[in-house]
């Protein structure tokens, strides 16, 4: 079996069948789908009864968070490998997974492009080729549009002692460790930007500094809080100006554009192109 859906969901009733229809019409078939409800009261669980020819396994009970559900899915998946596709989100069109998995992908990790949706609509989020610690230190690849290997998931599940990173920190160790990651050039799905780490800022600022100051080697942190002080610099009104001023104040733009290239430098130096 090519790919294990997991769908986790809590009193998200609309949302559910808004992602039940995505994957019910998909042309591509090679796919086990399991749901993890959290016990919910809305109506939800009458939805799964509903359909529930159409998973493999699923469960309507208490839990003890998202990534306690996420692993519930992972410990009874069989694919090779896993798609979390939470309820609300949906596959961009019915040949959404074929377009993907007709590229062949082989690495650990394959990760494609999305559209955000919101209250002004669709946004576009296409990814680049080539990653980087810098990348995954300041943001990391969607969750949602990525199909991960289920043996090296397995083999570290998600810390269910965070309520909103424990995804993105997996992100992090496994390229810290030098596992492989594919670009697909495809639109996987939309995504909610409702979701709990688009509204909860504070909680994901908390969580991600205790991961990068366990995971990261302190002078990775300070290279890191440097380029973050110089972008805020550089991003700052006043520097705009001066390099609006362009020849006119030669010296000053001179320094600017050389900080530019040092953080462009810094940042390639611990940059790896994905596995083609």
């Amino acid at each position: 079996m090519k790919l294990s859906i997991i769908t986790v969901n809590l009193n998200n009733k609309n949302g559910l069948q808004k992602t039940i229809d995505s994957v019910v019409s998909q042309t591509f078939k090679d796919y086990e789908w399991i749901v993890i409800d959290g016990g919910s009261i809305d109506g939800s669980r009458e939805l799964i009864e509903q359909y529930a020819d159409h998973f493999a396994y699923w469960v309507s009970e208490p839990d003890k968070g998202v990534y306690n559900a996420m692993n519930k899915g992972i410990r009874v998946a069989k694919g090779e490998y896993l798609q979390f596709l939470n309820s609300g989100d949906w596959l961009w069109n019915e040949t959404a997974l074929e377009r993907c998995f007709s590229h062949g992908f082989t690495a650990d990790i394959a990760y494609g492009d999305l559209y955000l949706f919101g209250d002004n609509g669709f946004e576009k989020r296409c990814y680049s080729d080539h990653l980087s610690l810098r990348f995954f230190y300041k943001t990391t690849v969607c969750h949602n549009s990525t199909f991960i290997k289920r043996l090296p998931l397995s083999n570290e599940l998600y810390d269910e002692s965070l309520k909103i990173v424990s995804d993105w920190k997996f992100f992090l160790i496994q390229f810290i460790n030098n596992k492989s990651f594919e670009h697909i050039n495809e639109f996987v799905i939309a995504f909610d930007k409702s979701g709990m780490s688009s509204v909860n800022k504070e909680l994901y600022k908390q969580e991600r500094s205790e991961v990068v100051e366990r995971l990261l080697p302190s002078w990775a942190l300070q290279c890191n809080r440097e380029m973050d002080e110089m972008e805020d610099l550089l991003n700052s009104y006043q520097v705009r100006k001066v390099l609006e001023l362009g020849n006119k104040r030669k010296l000053y733009h001179k320094m600017i554009t050389g900080c530019l290239m040092f953080i462009g430098f810094i940042d390639s130096v611990f940059t790896r192109k994905t596995k083609k």
